[in-house]
């Protein structure tokens, strides 16, 4: 199978599973050692801000200090993972995804936001989803999710609450359509 990275996950409507019920993923690693990747569509009420206080960052300049932190994953749920444009360079502990979109985990990442400084465009997600080599392909088979290719305008510019709709959109599909029985032909 090919690499799913660099790819949406879109939760199925009949998928029950309460960490991942109506979720967008966006894979950052996918090979023979399994899978990785962040949620994207769920927001908690948890701010950038409030998770500086939390994590005594001062904030000097914080740009979008009132964005949501993500719900990331039921994986190491206490761990921030920054889904970002541009380099995995000058980050401690980063993955490039892309040529423009980046996962890093390291604290310099959170500090330099704190400080108005890092990238532009970026989310905040606490814990993150994972799969064990061959568990994702299997439940693709099962007709659990449906994937396509990744895109920055969605992660990025599109509502939280519109980004599942909008990936199922590039495929031409609507998710609302779709019965929660699954079928195979």
């Amino acid at each position: 199978m090919q690499s799913l990275k660099n790819h949406f996950l879109m939760a199925m409507p009949h998928l029950e599973d309460p960490n991942f019920a109506g979720t967008l993923s966006y894979l950052c690693d996918h090979d023979e050692n399994g899978t990785m990747g962040v949620i994207v569509n769920k927001p908690t009420d948890l701010t950038l801000d409030a998770l500086f206080e939390q994590l005594e960052i001062s904030v000097e300049e914080a740009a979008n200090a009132q964005a949501p932190v993500y719900y990331g994953g039921p994986v190491h749920k206490d761990r921030g993972f920054i889904l970002h444009t541009g380099s995995a360079e000058p980050w401690d502990s980063s993955i490039q995804v892309t040529d423009d979109i980046a996962l890093t985990t390291s604290m310099d990442m959170l500090q330099a936001l704190a400080k108005g400084e890092g990238p532009e465009r970026f989310l905040v997600c606490l814990g993150c989803a994972g799969w064990e080599s061959g568990q994702l392909e299997n439940e693709l088979m099962d007709n659990a999710w449906l994937t396509v290719e990744g895109r920055a305008n969605v992660l990025f510019e599109t509502p939280p609450e519109q980004r599942l709709s909008a990936s199922a959109g590039i495929l031409g599909i609507d998710l609302n359509l779709m019965t929660r029985e699954a079928g195979h032909g």
